[in-house]
């Protein structure tokens, strides 16, 4: 197993789990510190509102509603937790890679590193896409039935539920290709691998975007399965790079 490449007189296993527990500690400090500042964010500035404007649109004037007194402090609760995740997840990766990187090569952590950062523009590249093109053809298609003889009464916590789970879901989608060349560079999957399952691939594409988004196929699933497939094609891509570079390295010992 490559994290037990150290030796235990580097650092005993102890040593590895008192570690372990200060950087879990510190993470936890972190995730809440970052709540504290996002709840501030959420409601001095109106957080709410960038997710509300997709739909104002389709509400004829009027405002989303809610049917219980508490939901609109919960509501905000809820989006200081997440803002508070996406601001400490910097530090939160900084600590999983502190703990993980000592186990890995040198010509692992070259390759590695690159692609956390490749990470962070696909998932907002992948945020920005449900956002700006998704959403709204959702909504346009989904608001548009039985509108003369239907009045609405969209409440605001189903609406943010709507919006989050797509957000989330078609920014973590796009980072498969980050995951498949991790997976490439410590050895678990080759290119060849990839190429001859990528009929299995497919399948799974249909399945995971029919179950993340919700409306009709064609509005949301299908523009979820589209990119995905050549995000899939592209992971072939920089799988194929890493496996020339190993042979390349290999034969230079040699």
């Amino acid at each position: 197993m490559k994290f037990f490449r150290m030796s235990s007189a580097e650092m005993p296993f102890l040593d590895h789990l008192e570690e372990l527990r200060w950087r879990l500690i510190w993470s936890l400090g972190a995730l809440v510190l970052a709540a504290v500042v996002g709840f501030l964010l959420v409601t001095h500035f109106n957080v709410i509102q960038i997710l509300i404007d997709p739909i104002e649109p389709f509400l004829q004037g009027e405002k989303l509603t809610f049917l219980n007194p508490t939901t609109p402090f919960f509501i905000s609760l809820k989006l200081a937790v997440l803002v508070g995740i996406i601001l400490a997840s910097p530090f939160l990766v900084y600590h999983i890679w502190a703990f993980l990187s000592p186990a890995l090569l040198p010509s692992e952590k070259r390759a590695i590193v690159p692609s956390l950062y490749m990470g962070l523009v696909l998932f907002a590249s992948g945020v920005a896409m449900a956002y700006f093109l998704v959403v709204p053809m959702t909504l346009r298609f989904m608001m548009g039935f039985q509108s003369d003889s239907l009045q609405q009464a969209i409440t605001i916590d189903h609406h943010l539920g709507f919006m989050i789970r797509i957000l989330l879901a078609f920014g973590i989608v796009f980072e498969l290709p980050v995951v498949i060349l991790i997976l490439s560079v410590l050895g678990i999957v080759t290119p060849e691998y990839l190429a001859q399952k990528r009929r299995y691939a497919i399948a799974a594409i249909a399945v995971l975007s029919s179950v993340l988004t919700p409306g009709d196929v064609i509005t949301v699933t299908v523009m979820m399965m589209v990119p995905l497939m050549g995000l899939y094609e592209v992971s072939i891509l920089l799988s194929r790079v890493v496996e020339r570079r190993r042979i390349a390295a290999a034969s230079a010992e040699s």
